[in-house]
């Protein structure tokens, strides 16, 4: 099985910033050229960079104890994320309560992390994550002391839970452009499907763990448990010998401000067509999935009966399938010529988003989840890391701070779609809806200029990688 090339996926539509017409470079990186044009202009000349394997030959051992600290650092936060839900449901079982803590919980991040994108271009990441998880974790212990003084109002928690949400809009971006800094170009899809696959492991193993501690001590236990699992983090990210990012306008003498800095991220962003097209798709897709990811278990309630096992079985058909799907991309490698991939699993997720809405047969129904589980990978994964190939080290943070945006708002605001539509209309066809409009997103992506040119440019530079 041969790996794939190092950056398949060409910058075929990098907008030359003087002339405001699309270009056709040669390679995956636009490479800005700071005599010729300003520090965040796109330049259209780009070329294609060797692999830089040879020059990590640690990367093996760093991204190893980097996933492994930041496999210890999710597990508990999402502890935090369970247990939190949990008391307040038992405590006030207040709908309101609730949606307030959902927005307590996303707004910040997503508000942040366009903010913490800058910082992590600006500053070493190593430093910006163990700051940010530092903040979360002494958040959490003075909640946790705070809770054990008798002091137990909603203000705390919600304080606690927007304070929580600012440490991961800093730590995003910082999180996935530190990566490409640790795994050579070529082994990212691979790294990335492992890390997908632990993550989505972690669903499963979180809440049982989390209904474990929480029915036998408390709340405060989950909490300590959180701070104990940033300090392993934390500590492991330390033994990881990380430099700042040389900037091409630090090299050229330049200094630029922060709001410089915030400005000319958009200024990219607006003059990359490629990433603004990977950008749109994945904000898109992202929303109407939320119908078959969330909207599921309401459906097996009213078509299938509201037996427990059966809500527990739709859950774990889709993270197992996830799982399966992590190793599948990391073992394989997934295609070369990745917009392929991004569409084609784009296309999987309407036929199967169809297909849980016309299912009659609660088996088939739960086949359906478990594949899309598996197809979730081909298409997130693949996305980070096109991302992750494509746009320059130094402003991979500003670019994955809006992918933090994206990621901190797709649920709230498509259940607040989706949720009151679930009240009027079937399940089963807001599923088909959902199905129906990803083959029209599918359909306009690949038909708007920067989506032509994104086929045919990935589709030559694999056919020349093989």
């Amino acid at each position: 099985m041969s790996h794939p090339e190092p950056n398949t996926v060409s910058d075929p539509t990098a907008e030359d910033a003087s002339t405001g017409t699309d270009a056709e470079p040669s390679g995956p990186r636009a490479t800005a050229d700071p005599a010729a044009a300003s520090h965040d202009t796109v330049d259209s000349s780009a070329t294609t960079p060797t692999d830089d394997e040879a020059d990590k030959p640690r990367w093996r051992r760093d991204a190893t104890i980097f996933l492994g600290g930041q496999t210890v650092s999710l597990f508990g936060s999402m502890l935090v994320q369970y247990a939190i839900m949990w008391h307040l449901t038992l405590e006030t079982k207040s709908g309101s309560v609730l949606a307030l803590a959902t927005v307590f919980g996303f707004l910040p991040q997503a508000v942040v992390s366009i903010f913490g994108g800058v910082w992590a271009d600006r500053l070493n990441r190593k430093f910006l994550i163990i700051a940010a998880d530092a903040s979360i974790a002494v958040t959490t212990l003075a909640l946790a002391l705070l809770m054990l003084s008798g002091t137990d109002d909603l203000w705390l928690i919600y304080a606690a839970l927007a304070i929580r949400s600012v440490g991961a809009g800093i730590q995003m971006p910082a999180v996935s452009s530190l990566l490409p800094q640790l795994v050579p170009v070529s082994k990212l899809m691979r790294v990335n499907g492992i890390n997908g696959s632990i993550q989505s492991a972690m669903t499963l193993l979180a809440p049982a763990v989390a209904a474990g501690v929480y029915a036998s001590a408390s709340i405060v236990a989950i909490f300590f448990v959180d701070v104990v699992t940033a300090v392993i983090g934390i500590g492991l990210l330390a033994l990881i010998p990380v430099t700042k990012v040389l900037r091409a306008d630090e090299a050229a003498g330049e200094k630029v401000g922060y709001f410089d800095d915030l400005v000319g991220g958009l200024r990219y962003l607006r003059g990359h067509t490629f990433v603004r097209w990977v950008l749109g798709l994945y904000a898109v897709v992202f929303l109407l999935i939320v119908a078959p990811s969330y909207l599921t278990p309401l459906m097996v309630v009213r078509t299938f009966g509201e037996e427990v096992w059966k809500l527990t079985a739709n859950e774990l058909a889709f993270s197992f399938g996830a799982i399966l799907g992590g190793v599948l991309l990391a073992t394989w490698g997934g295609l070369k010529n990745r917009v392929a991939m991004i569409v084609g699993a784009t296309f999987v997720f309407g036929v199967l988003s169809v297909g849980l809405g016309l299912s009659t047969n609660m088996w088939v129904f739960f086949t359906f989840m478990f594949l899309l589980g598996v197809a979730v990978p081909a298409f997130a994964t693949t996305s980070m890391t096109v991302l992750q190939e494509t746009v320059e080290p130094d402003r991979q943070g500003r670019v994955f701070g809006f992918v933090g945006i994206v990621m901190a708002l797709a649920m709230p605001l498509g259940m607040l779609i989706f949720g009151p539509l679930a009240d009027r209309f079937s399940v089963e066809s807001l599923l088909i809806v959902s199905g129906a409009l990803m083959f029209l997103v599918i359909a306009i992506a690949v038909l708007v200029p920067s989506g032509r040119r994104a086929m045919r440019a990935a589709d030559a530079h694999s056919t020349v990688a093989a």
